[in-house]
């Protein structure tokens, strides 16, 4: 069963985003802004591609340890997915729980119907009620899910996109999103080799760099931009005192363009900085559950140590620091 109440979204928030990062000494453009219909179909492809680890090494621990999740969690829980995307992964979570609704949240409207959709159509017996938004933000629950136990899901190691104290607060407010008596699955990747990282965001195939250079095309799509998308280039590197990998887009020369009817220049070797991915050790992770408000229950990892899947329990109002 679907139901889409898919909210309308306008350009405002894109524009004041772009407008403000891009006035900045160091240029930036938030990675939530990645993910229109063209950057979500090559963010699938990137995690087809054979340098890009997470989805299939998560994958397989979601294929291993799905009767485990399913103990800790219970049944009949309302299974909450923060950004969701293709919803490649929810089949394998639904496989072991028993379900009672899904409520997939995307940033991309029309990809989310579409996969919601599909979903449904695979599930027809499970309550699927898709809600456009961004997840970093407030979101409301539809009323017919609200009153059950929560499930929240987030998987893909999304987290990393946010500073440390931003992926507290991140995961602070999907406890309050979920309730009192909420569990989580929330994927999050390791710290391992730089090579294996810089390699993962800066393919072969040079699909990862279509990714970031779609940005500007976006811009130039819906701002009424002019940006000369070919006369930047693609940067992925390891910043080890931060513990993350960044993506940037490197200005070939110096260069002038207008994007929302403002006119920004740049320098030749200067970057707009797109996306931060920071890289969790084992214990890291569970100071960041402790941190925001959660109780680890269980951690697996593939055995070469690449990755990490969790299982959270949210805890009592009156036990939060």
């Amino acid at each position: 069963m679907l139901d889409i109440p898919l909210r309308p979204t306008t350009g405002s928030d894109f524009a004041h985003a772009v407008v403000a990062g891009l006035s900045q000494p160091q240029k930036v453009v938030p990675a939530r802004y990645f993910y229109d219909r063209r950057g979500s179909e090559l963010f699938e492809e990137i995690t087809r591609l054979p340098e890009y680890y997470p989805t299939r090494t998560e994958i397989g621990l979601l294929e291993a340890h799905g009767a485990d999740i399913a103990r800790l969690v219970g049944a009949r829980r309302a299974v909450v997915e923060f950004g969701s995307g293709s919803s490649t992964k929810t089949p394998l979570l639904l496989r072991h729980i028993d379900a009672a609704a899904y409520v997939p949240i995307d940033i991309s409207a029309e990809f989310l119907e579409e996969s919601a959709a599909a979903l449904a159509a695979a599930h027809p017996g499970l309550d699927v009620r898709p809600v456009a938004g961004d997840f970093t933000r407030p979101i409301a629950l539809p009323v017919a899910v609200r009153a059950r136990p929560m499930l929240g899901f987030f998987p893909g190691s999304t987290i990393g996109n946010l500073d440390h104290a931003g992926a507290v607060d991140l995961l602070r407010a999907f406890r309050e999103t979920l309730g009192a008596d909420a569990r989580l699955v929330i994927g999050i990747d390791r710290r391992k080799n730089p090579r294996l990282l810089e390699a993962a965001y800066d393919d072969a195939a040079g699909v990862t760099a279509a990714f970031n250079l779609n940005l500007l095309e976006r811009i130039n799509r819906e701002l009424d931009g002019d940006i000369p998308v070919d006369e930047f280039e693609h940067r992925a590197m390891w910043n080890d005192d931060c513990g993350r990998i960044e993506m940037h887009l490197v200005a070939l020369h110096d260069m002038s363009f207008h994007a929302a009817g403002r006119r920004f220049t740049i320098r030749g070797g200067e970057t707009i900085h797109t996306e931060n991915s920071y890289k969790y050790t084992p214990e890291e992770a569970r100071l960041l559950a402790r941190a925001s408000g959660w109780e680890p229950l269980a951690a697996w990892s593939d055995p070469a140590g690449l990755f990490g899947l969790y299982v959270w329990r949210a805890v009592a109002d009156h036990l939060q620091p």
